[in-house]
């Protein structure tokens, strides 16, 4: 009879405990949805086919868009990823499969460092390293936001190659495989899924930077004719229509900021859905 109060007991208790994480992650949860709500109920309305297609008009002016800031962001983003998703890979994989070498040790702690840094303050390092000489342009808006992106690629990919058993890695050297042929042909192929999920979510992560973008790009109010100009982006043209004190430029601006947000969210929902079909197609031993 003892026994069984203490089961009831415990039983009892787990439940108490589940409700109230569950309470409380819901709680966590809200200001996102609040959030995306304000941002849906002032932005959709400005999302039209101009929005994509034409260049930002004047104040008092209803059919312009945000098509140079939309096209500028894919520009600087896509050169950030050209260099930054690989090498940032191998530096993670630098630091799991080597993590006892010194120079390991050295990059681990300034990988930290870089992840804790304000994007603000590599906006500003990029502005004295190449705005002071050659000037605002796109180039160096991706260089800015490639610094941003590389700590974040190494370090998820760190951790994800630490998941992995480290009796796989001596199978295969095991069978006389070098080091980086299992690495290339058995750990980046098993954990790909993953390593794929992270990049993306880094790619996201660095969608939304204003800030060294002001530093870097500057903007504009047209399509650039070249990279080595000030370039429009998504995320400093809402920062300065907000600030417009126009109404039809904030709208353009709430528009932008609807957008970007439906961009992260289906970037995050597709990431998932992506590792939920491999995770589910390996159980059923496809």
């Amino acid at each position: 009879m003892e026994g069984q109060t203490y089961y009831l007991f415990r039983k009892l208790y787990s439940k108490i405990i589940m409700s109230l994480i569950f309470l409380l992650s819901l709680l966590a949860s809200l200001p996102f949805f609040y959030i995306a709500y304000f941002v849906f109920q002032k932005g959709f309305s400005a999302i039209d086919w101009n929005f994509f297609t034409q260049l930002p008009a004047g104040p008092g002016m209803s059919e312009g868009g945000l098509a140079n800031g939309i096209l500028g962001s894919m520009i600087m983003v896509g050169l950030a990823c050209l260099i930054g998703l690989p090498w940032g890979t191998f530096l993670g994989v630098f630091l799991n499969e080597y993590r006892f070498h010194f120079l390991s040790k050295v990059l681990r702690f300034v990988i930290d460092l870089c992840i804790s840094t304000p994007s603000i303050v590599i906006g500003i390092f990029i502005y004295s390293l190449l705005v002071s000489f050659f000037g605002f342009s796109a180039y160096a808006g991706s260089m800015a936001l490639m610094l941003i992106l590389i700590p974040i690629v190494g370090k998820s990919t760190e951790e994800i190659l630490k998941m992995v058993p480290n009796h796989i890695r001596e199978a295969g050297l095991a069978l006389g495989l070098p080091r980086w042929k299992v690495i290339l042909q058995i750990l980046i192929p098993g954990t790909f899924a993953m390593l794929f999920s992270g990049m993306i979510l880094s790619i996201a992560r660095i969608s939304g930077e204003t800030a060294p973008l002001l530093f870097t790009s500057l903007g504009n109010q047209v399509f650039s004719k070249s990279l080595n100009e000030p370039t429009a982006s998504l995320p400093v043209q809402i920062y300065e229509f907000s600030k417009s004190g126009f109404p039809d430029l904030e709208a353009m601006a709430w528009g932008g900021a609807f957008l970007l947000i439906s961009f992260v969210f289906f970037i995050n929902f597709s990431t998932r859905f992506f590792i939920f079909m491999r995770t589910a197609k390996y159980r059923n031993g496809f």
